[in-house]
């Protein structure tokens, strides 16, 4: 049985105007993520990771930021036409967000209690504090967090990180979104809190169906969590395909290279492998594919065109001439123009 997109992304484009001219951090990238699914966004920092889901979000600062191509639909309305007061109402409501690093997230000077009953009565105007407690203490009971009742009387400083990211996913799930987006929601906690907070999230899509986009440079954590991954290289989507078969057969160069640089602890090496060079600059790459200045397979003509998304099987794309090459041929998804 096929499951419904709930959010569907198509052709963004986020652009960054400066004093040196303008940048697209996200350049003209589609997807969709279904009811019930968890879909990774994986890449180095720098590749437009988090800048996609601010602007999912309507939170990229502006100016210097703008959406300036394509439509964001949530269940089939474009958000990315909205106001700042329609979007406050969608917000947190229908689609809401984990933000990095849990020890900065939370203010610190008002209570856990007071930063949830917030979020709740914002979307819920009608509810009288007491009800709007109830909610707070039943949604931090979900979460696996102890003695809610007295937590929501303390400060963010008495808990530790990893009871601090389960209050932040309480308050994104308190309303029952329908989209969650996860921005590297395990950064700074120590491996065991990790494994804790990712069955968390795993337990809490399958209970309440909540479609999760998770945006990550692991993949350990990709591999554990989810069904399909998205790579994203310099602003554009490089490669997509459910974990099993990336995992197994991976098309892009670059993807090849993120996986080879996880250790292996069945083999001694006396070196880990890492990609060379750095991600480029937003911008900075003109003409040709953005990753031939790093990738081992480069040929002239990689360095005059930017390939297109080909479509090696039904569920699998990758932007690679390499795949223009290969017998049997392939499906285009996009023109090259396009890209």
């Amino acid at each position: 049985m096929s499951r419904k997109a709930v959010l569907e992304v198509r052709e963004l484009e986020t652009t960054f105007f400066s004093d040196s001219g303008k940048v697209a951090a996200v350049d003209r990238i589609s997807f969709s993520i279904h009811e019930g699914e968890i879909l990774a966004i994986v890449g180095e920092s720098g590749c437009g990771k988090s800048v996609t889901s601010l602007s999912i979000m309507g939170l990229v600062p502006s100016p210097p930021g703008k959406i300036t191509n394509g439509e964001i639909l949530l269940k089939g309305q474009d958000i990315s036409k909205l106001s700042d007061k329609q979007m406050r109402k969608i917000r947190g409501n229908e689609i809401a967000m984990i933000f990095q690093e849990p020890m900065t997230s939370l203010n610190p000077l008002f209570t856990i209690g007071n930063q949830l009953i917030e979020a709740i009565r914002i979307h819920h105007p009608k509810w009288s504090k007491k009800e709007a407690s109830a909610r707070a203490v039943e949604i931090m009971k979900l979460v696996g967090l102890p003695r809610a009742e007295q937590l929501l009387k303390d400060y963010p400083h008495q808990l530790s990180g990893g009871m601090r990211q389960r209050v932040m996913i309480a308050m994104a799930l308190v309303c029952n979104p329908k989209v969650l987006i996860a921005d590297e929601p395990t950064t700074a906690l120590d491996v065991t809190i990790q494994a804790q907070i990712l069955k968390l999230m795993r337990d809490l899509n399958e209970r309440l169906n909540t479609a999760v986009l998770l945006i990550t440079h692991d993949l350990g954590v990709v591999a554990e969590t989810c069904e399909r991954v998205i790579v994203m290289y310099a602003g554009q989507i490089v490669e997509e395909a459910p974990v099993n078969e990336i995992f197994k057969n991976p098309q892009h160069p670059y993807t090849k290279g993120l996986i080879q640089s996880v250790p292996d602890m069945r083999y001694k090496k006396d070196t880990l492998y890492s990609i060379p060079g750095n991600v480029p600059k937003p911008g900075s790459i003109l003409e040709g594919c953005r990753f031939a200045a790093r990738c081992e397979y480069a040929f002239d003509r990689c360095l005059t065109n930017n390939p297109p998304l080909y479509e090696s099987s039904g569920t699998h794309k990758a932007r690679c001439f390499l795949l223009d090459m290969e017998e049997g041929g392939v499906t285009h998804v996009e023109s090259a123009a396009e890209s």
